[in-house]
């Protein structure tokens, strides 16, 4: 638990990075910058025997290459088959590859998905490719981009090695932006390293259950996730906290205020495998379009119920994310989200799927 005690929800939270910062950032094309997503690429192995691709920075490098920002993902994978597969679908889906690292003496990642009513359980394998990211490599690598937006999460900190790589990344790029999207998975995570992850992000996303943890909050009362979000904006000075909250919707805080949307009904539910993932791409390409708070939750919402109808975390469906685009560019704040039922699907091992209601109840 990083804070406890005290704290009530004084909103709206005038951080010392101030409104300005909160603009739209550059992140429309290579010459203005683009997103560098850092840390894991792995294979979801499914318990019925299927096998889907994913790793939360990898899904959400995935939805942002669909949506025609150009990621660069920092990662690596065995000199495996299974990293000369991963290595394949990048290209076929036009993806950078010059940040994937490949590692001789360690497998290219792999976690055990089990699905209850949805609902996913990850079996996490040590040792992998990932953890052993080359700090000095990525940082060639990047410097050759520039960067616009760090993003990453907690799993692939879980190492010496891969955490040293993103110090390093940190380090030589001060000035850009940082993303977290923080996903704890027992027993890969300690107080200190989400902590120091925290402090240097700009935006930070977790789920409610996350955030109650963190903060010591029982999240009982009413008004629980309200004074626990503030603990974390003002102890770390936090411009902007994503807070999605399964049945009860998503939330938004920063210095412009509180924001909420309702969930979204998903009548199909296959499982929420990378449904978090998904929301965390949208807000990344909302920021980078300057869309308000409100619009970011509502199609950030929409976008995640659609991961929910299928298996796995992504959608290889170029046309998928064309019209979404097209809708976004034309439409109202609440478009009608494109259905991704004909499309071919590769998968992921990341976040629940905090912002939506399954039909009938459930998380």
């Amino acid at each position: 638990m990083l804070l406890g005690g005290g704290g009530k929800s004084g909103w709206p939270v005038a951080t010392a990075r101030g409104i300005e910062t909160m603009g739209k950032l550059e992140l429309s094309g290579r010459a203005a910058g683009r997103c560098v997503v850092f840390g894991e690429v792995l294979y979801d192995c499914f318990v019925d025997g299927q096998t889907t691709l994913g790793g939360a920075p990898f899904n959400v490098a995935w939805h942002l290459q669909g949506l025609g920002l150009e990621p660069l993902l920092i990662s690596r994978i065995g000199r495996d088959e299974p990293g000369e597969r991963i290595l394949q679908r990048m290209a076929e889906w036009g993806m950078d590859r010059r940040g994937v690292q490949r590692d001789s003496k360690f497998p290219t990642g792999q976690v055990t998905v089990t699905t209850e009513n949805g609902q996913p359980t990850f079996d996490i394998h040590a040792n992998q490719a990932y953890d052993h990211i080359e700090g000095e490599n990525a940082v060639a690598t990047v410097h050759g981009v520039p960067p616009s937006l760090l993003y990453h999460g907690c799993l692939a900190l879980r190492s010496d090695q891969s955490r040293s790589a993103w110090r390093q990344m940190c380090t030589s790029f001060p000035k850009t932006p940082r993303f977290l999207d923080i996903n704890l998975r027992p027993p890969w995570w300690t107080d200190r390293r989400v902590s120091e992850a925290i402090s240097g992000a700009n935006w930070v996303k977790l789920n409610d259950e996350e955030l109650f943890l963190l903060t010591s909050t029982d999240g009982k009362e009413g008004n629980s996730h309200l004074d626990a979000a503030h603990k974390i904006c003002e102890h770390y000075n936090t411009e902007m906290l994503i807070v999605t909250r399964g049945e009860a919707g998503a939330m938004i805080f920063s210095a412009q205020g509180i924001h909420s949307a309702e969930s979204v009904e998903v009548t199909d539910l296959k499982d929420t495998v990378g449904a978090g993932d998904a929301f965390s791409a949208v807000s990344i390409f909302g920021r980078a379009r300057g869309w308000t708070p409100d619009t970011i939750l509502e199609r950030a919402s929409a976008f995640a119920s659609e991961i929910c109808r299928i298996r796995g975390a992504t959608i290889d469906d170029p046309g998928f994310y064309q019209d979404l685009r097209t809708q976004w560019e034309q439409g109202p704040a609440e478009p009608h989200t494109p259905k991704a039922g004909s499309s071919r699907r590769h998968g992921q091992k990341a976040s629940s799927a905090s912002a939506l209601r399954p039909a009938g109840g459930g998380r």
